[in-house]
């Protein structure tokens, strides 16, 4: 046959034949059980009487029952090997058995520890086979003539032959079985820890993308609802400049005043992006609150009004700037398309469980913006409301105008 047996690879049949992982210390250690285990039983058969002559035959098959052990971590199979051809020599040259056969047990726990599978199971068959025929050999005198006494001599011998090869075997699967336990916790633990770390990875990309999206819509209130004010003032300013150019002074500062604050919220929602903070003074001016409310109405435009309803509470600052916003990107959306002639109504509402905020306008554009600019507009103040657990309402008013409602809960949850 060409093929290797059993079916297996040339890759395979070498791992099984030459299992990796022998070290120099292991060569050390297996030489050094041969040595140990040849200085006991070898010198029985070399040192005899002077009315004695040296067998030479039981020496030799001593030596070469014991010399396969300084292979038994590099190859088992061929220490397998090596004992067997020496046990053959031992039942032909000795009708007793010999002090060397206390390797038998190494081997057969050496073959069941490193050799996987169907393979280790070859030495329990040799063993079982060499059980039977040495107490055969050793004890059976006449083949003609078994006595009941000799049966039972064979019976124990049977008996204690095959355990020294059926123990140890046992014992080899246990330890291999329990390593092999050992290694799957191992490599279970690590996949649980780099599955850790991916889901620590994808929240941290989450996060990451959650804080673009806020930024982006914080510098999209700030510009768009900036840029707003400071065109309609500059119009507004334009018109009266002729007649009254004291009006016409009062939206310059306007503008003036709306440009530096949104260059100055603009700074401080960059700067702490910065990979090098220290190059520059970062300026952590507070977020808008609720008693910002007030000026921003009345620097937005003189055609919108404000009405204040209860006593502003004490709440956390995400949901002071998300009002803030709110009645912010209301008035940019009614400067940009109610038209010059329209007027706007800010209602704020206090009240004990939520805030309620409400701004109408009598113009003629839909206060709507372009579907396609995600994450802007109507479409990002949806989100900082059902962010905070609230409820926004925007439509068109079957009167004219339009209607931005929101309301938000004092508590999230409620």
């Amino acid at each position: 046959m060409s093929g290797p047996p059993l079916g297996l690879s040339a890759m395979q049949l070498r791992e099984v034949i030459f299992p990796p992982g022998a070290t120099r210390h292991d060569w050390i250690l297996d030489a050094t059980m041969a040595g140990a285990i040849g200085l006991l039983t070898i010198p029985p058969y070399s040192m005899r009487g002077l009315d004695q002559h040296l067998d030479v035959a039981q020496m030799v098959a001593a030596i070469l029952m014991v010399a396969p052990v300084v292979l038994r971590r590099h190859s088992p199979i061929l220490m397998l090997a090596g004992v067997t051809v020496a046990g053959v020599m031992q039942l032909i040259v000795s009708d007793a058995p010999m002090a060397t056969l206390a390797v038998v047990p190494l081997v057969s726990y050496t073959m069941a520890r490193w050799i996987p599978g169907h393979e280790a199971r070859l030495v329990v068959v040799i063993g079982g086979i060499a059980s039977i025929l040495g107490p055969v050999r050793w004890i059976i005198d006449d083949p003609t003539y078994i006595s009941l006494k000799t049966l039972l001599s064979l019976v124990l011998a049977w008996s204690v032959c095959i355990g020294l090869v059926i123990t140890p075997y046992a014992i080899g699967r246990r330890v291999r079985e329990a390593v092999a336990a050992d290694q799957d916790r191992v490599e279970a633990a690590e996949e649980r820890y780099q599955r850790l770390l991916d889901e620590r990875e994808q929240q941290a990309r989450l996060a990451e993308s959650k804080a673009r999206s806020q930024i982006a819509r914080e510098l999209h209130d700030i510009v768009a609802h900036s840029l707003s004010v400071m065109i309609v003032q500059a119009e507004g300013g334009k018109a009266a400049a002729a007649k009254r150019p004291e009006a016409a002074q009062e939206a310059l500062t306007t503008i003036a005043e709306t440009g530096r604050e949104a260059l100055s919220e603009m700074r401080r929602i960059v700067g702490v992006l910065r990979d090098e903070p220290k190059s520059e003074q970062v300026d952590f001016a507070p977020a808008p609150t609720l008693n910002d409310i007030a000026e921003l109405v009345e620097r937005a435009s003189d055609r919108a009004t404000l009405d204040v309803r209860g006593q502003p509470p004490k709440v956390p600052a995400a949901l002071a700037l998300t009002v803030y916003r709110v009645v912010q990107e209301a008035l940019t959306n009614f400067l940009k398309h109610a038209g010059p002639e329209a007027t706007a109504q800010v209602t704020i509402t206090y009240g004990m469980r939520d805030i309620s905020i409400d701004v109408l306008d009598n113009g003629a554009g839909t206060g709507s913006e372009e579907s396609t600019s995600p994450g802007h507009g109507l479409r990002g103040m949806n989100e900082r409301v059902t962010s905070m657990g609230g409820r926004l309402l925007t439509r068109s008013r079957p009167s004219g105008g339009f209607q931005v409602t929101a309301v938000l809960p004092l508590r999230a949850g409620q």
